[in-house]
């Protein structure tokens, strides 16, 4: 019984012993290349690439810097050196507080807005002032007459007209301005004596009509309030930023204040209607000067704000886009994006 107990053992033995040495040799196998190192790699042949450096590198696309709008009362005939934003007017940064900031705006306080303005006042009405008008044609003079042909001659005396005799009724003083004395009679025209030249009336300059003085013309101007802005400019003065007037500039202003115009004088007459919140827009503007692709992107006020700003892009006089300035646009149409804003009262 104790031998077959130690041949038993004897093969369990070697099995165990066979298992371990087969997991061992798989191991190698299957995890031997980890630890090897890695041989270098073989010496790749060199490879050299020749750049022509005299031809121009690709212009790249210029981007517009951001756009703010310069005031008729901060305008500046020099161009700022630093040309930070694209206005409808050159201008100068100046600050009234010390910088206090990073940004190239100046500092100064406010409210909290998400936009930035550097003034405060009421916004304006669109009205037409008086216009030029075109100066008066100049009055014909009156045609002179020919000099009358004199009568013929002859040699028989003149009659002489009687002269009717007053009523003896009537008193002298009654009718004295209706009475004449009898003319002298006519002499005969001497052949040698030139006849006088006739009596021609001068004719009287025509009245100038005197000047009015023209009422000034009024002008749309959107409401601003100053904002609260931390910047980086020192120069001493009112708050403005360098900004050099440009041709995109300038038709960007006109556009704001044709749409800004028909804003406010709905907003005026339908206050009532509206809720607090802001609504946001765009457009495109053809060369014609017509609107298309209108959409709201976002409104967070009722639907008659959003009714409002609609009726504002639709029924705004949008002048043509000047030719010089298509050629720079994108398909030769410029985009539109603007946030309309109402507040309470605070």
């Amino acid at each position: 019984m104790e031998q077959k107990k130690e041949r038993r053992k004897l093969a369990l033995a070697i099995l165990i012993s066979l298992f371990v040495h087969l997991a061992i040799g798989y191991s190698l196998a299957a995890f031997g290349g980890v630890f090897t190192p890695v041989p270098p790699p073989a010496d790749a042949p060199s490879e050299l690439t020749i750049v022509d450096l005299s031809a121009p590198p690709p212009p790249s696309a210029p981007k517009n810097p951001p756009f703010m709008q310069t005031e008729s009362s901060k305008e500046s005939a020099e161009k700022p050196k630093e040309q930070t934003f694209e206005s409808n007017a050159n201008s100068l940064a100046a600050s009234e507080k010390p910088a206090t900031g990073d940004m190239p705006v100046p500092s100064q306080d406010g409210k909290e807005r998400p936009f930035v303005h550097l003034d405060t006042h009421d916004f304006s009405m669109e009205t037409q002032g008086s216009q030029p008008q075109p100066p008066a044609p100049p009055t014909p003079a009156p045609e002179s007459k020919p000099p009358a042909s004199p009568p013929p001659k002859t040699s028989e005396p003149p009659k002489t007209t009687p002269t009717a005799a007053p009523s003896a009724t009537a008193e002298p003083e009654q009718f004295a301005m209706l009475t004449s004395t009898p003319p002298p009679p006519i002499k005969a025209p001497d052949e040698n004596e030139p006849s006088p030249p006739p009596d021609v009336a001068a004719s009287a300059a025509p009245p100038v009509p005197r000047p009015k003085p023209d009422n000034p013309a009024s002008n749309y101007h959107a409401q601003t309030q100053e904002t609260r802005i931390t910047g980086r400019i020192t120069n001493r003065g009112p708050s403005s930023v360098n900004a050099v007037g440009t041709p995109l500039g300038r038709y960007q202003k006109a556009v704001s204040d044709a749409i800004g115009s028909r804003w406010y004088y709905y907003m005026n007459s339908k206050m009532d209607l509206v809720s607090i919140g802001t609504a946001h827009l765009e457009a495109e503007v053809d060369a014609q000067g017509h609107l298309q692709k209108l959409r709201v992107l976002s409104n967070n006020a009722n639907e008659a704000f959003a009714n409002i700003c609609l009726q504002s892009f639709q029924e705004a006089h949008l002048p043509p886009i000047p030719p010089d300035l298509i050629a720079t646009l994108p398909d030769g149409r410029m985009p539109v994006d603007i946030y309309f804003t109402t507040y309470s009262n605070q």
